[in-house]
């Protein structure tokens, strides 16, 4: 068995994991990452950018938001069901973590205010400019995978630091001597066992979203069937049941919901093209709520989840796609392309002629019903019932904006239906707002840390859309906080 020595070992070389190295590193301690993937950033690769608040970029910008002032909305979304001082400290640190990552030569665009956020839409009229995008490398606007281009300058700040990175070498166990994590047990790519030895542990493995079986153990929900989230390669668990086998408490895990299509990423026009606020029905052909909110992917996959089935169907016809075609769609959004429906029809027919089964077209509206399995006279009824309120020009059920109350009264009609879906899973392992691990009754496990989606316990029951940026914020902060707080504890004690 090989055996490695250092003073901080990180467990995976995600978002989380590369800032905990590179805070730990800064502080002059050896820092070991293990990572099982061939490459870092993990589930970052696929995202945009992270939260700040109070960062030089805002303040440029005019965006007078204080780090108190976005606690206080963050506790009072979550209705305080959260820690408290984990929110505080990791909104008083963001800023300063934007400006960190600066330094380190990553740029950003001006701050934001969510995914897909025009001034009048009342989903975000409390929305606040906290999402922080990344630059992609090479220029071009921001979209999925951009922050590809934080991780390489993270990844290189790691290395010009001395942290030295594992690649392909899991970890499988914690390592504990008279109650306190001392190492880890790995095996590298080619079978060969490594115990490693250091005087803090930290766990940043990403959460369990590519685990069925633990999505529906912890959240009830069933990957694939109800529930449609980015699955990772290699998101099992891995950190948290680690965490779990040597006492440490658990918290109750959640799926980060939004919504979206199933084996989204390859119909991806369609995906966006449907996500306005057209006429949203469920399988009984009910609308369920104003659909002027559906820009908040948060509140619409809360909403879907409770629907029949937890599906949902967004339906528009001949005028409105030629609407969109022309001007774009009413709501714009920076993850989908800006002139998806100049390729809308080349992705429809391709997907129609494929059999893709969330779509259909048809030439009434009893037929589109019958082909998406909606409840027909419910969808004729509602159909007659919104658009009598589109005439009028005010909508009595729910008080959709008044701008996008338009018709679905001529042939052909669209159809697109929508599951609930999910970032990743969020929480399971108890930790303090230092990050350190603790029991179920409280007692921290020396030398243990957890940060990231393992950890992330601060969004209750739904992700906090007002401060967007909020799940790769929490990760590198969290990260950052525990480098600091690890690498501190071993040099007061060297």
């Amino acid at each position: 068995m090989k055996k490695i020595e250092t003073d901080v070992i990180v467990v995976a070389g995600g978002l989380s994991g590369l800032a905990a190295a590179i805070a730990a590193a800064e502080n002059g301690v050896r820092v070991t990452v293990f990572e099982k993937s061939n490459t870092t950033g993990g589930a970052a690769n696929m995202g945009m950018g992270p939260l700040g608040v109070g960062s030089s970029i805002q303040k440029a910008h005019m965006v007078s938001l204080t780090p108190g002032e976005a606690f206080r909305k963050h506790m009072h979304f979550t209705h305080y069901r959260v820690d408290a001082r984990m929110v505080r400290d990791y909104y008083f640190k963001s800023g300063d973590t934007i400006d960190w990552l600066m330094d380190m030569g990553v740029e950003f665009y001006p701050p934001q205010r969510a995914f897909s956020a025009p001034e009048n839409t009342r989903a975000y009229s409390d929305g606040e400019f906290t999402w922080h995008p990344v630059k992609p490398e090479g220029g071009g606007l921001p979209g999925p995978r951009a922050a590809t281009s934080m991780i390489k300058k993270m990844t290189e700040k790691a290395v010009e630091l001395g942290v030295e990175i594992i690649f392909e070498t899991p970890a499988n166990k914690i390592i504990m001597e008279n109650g306190e994590a001392v190492g880890i047990f790995a095996k590298n790519k080619a079978g060969e066992e490594i115990e490693a030895r250091a005087k803090a542990v930290i766990l940043a493995t990403g959460g369990f979203g590519d685990n069925p079986q633990m999505i529906k153990e912890e959240t009830g929900y069933e990957f694939g069937k109800t529930i449609f989230n980015f699955a990772i390669p290699g998101m099992k668990g891995d950190g948290i049941k680690m965490a779990w086998e040597v006492g440490a408490g658990h918290t109750s895990c959640n799926m980060e919901l939004m919504y979206q299509l199933p084996d989204n990423m390859n119909h991806f026009i369609l995906d966006g093209a449907f996500r306005q606020p057209c006429l949203w029905v469920n399988k009984l052909g009910q609308r369920f709520m104003p659909e002027d909110q559906i820009a908040n992917t948060t509140f619409t996959g809360n909403a879907i989840t409770v629907q029949p089935g937890s599906v949902a169907y967004s339906i528009f016809d001949s005028k409105l796609l030629k609407k969109y075609k022309k001007k774009g769609g009413d709501i714009p959004s920076h993850v989908h392309p800006h002139d998806l429906y100049d390729h809308f029809d080349e992705q429809w027919e391709r997907d129609i002629e494929a059999g893709y089964e969330p779509i259909a077209q048809a030439d009434t509206i009893e037929e589109l019903a019958e082909k998406m399995g909606i409840d027909v006279e419910g969808l004729v009824a509602q159909v007659e019932e919104y658009n009598d309120m589109c005439d009028q020009g005010y909508d009595e059920l729910f008080e959709k904006d008044r701008g996008y109350m338009q018709s679905i009264e001529k042939g052909p009609f669209y159809c697109c239906r929508q599951n609930v879906g999910a970032y990743g899973s969020i929480g399971g392992i108890l930790i303090n707002h230092k990050t350190e691990v603790m029991t179920g009754d409280y007692k921290v496990i020396p030398g243990l840390y957890a940060v990231g989606t393992d950890a992330c316990n601060i969004f209750g029951d739904s992700y906090p859309f007002i401060l967007s940026g909020n799940t790769m914020g929490f990760c590198l902060n969290s990260g950052r906080i525990a480098g600091e707080n690890a690498s501190a504890e071993l040099n007061e004690f060297s």
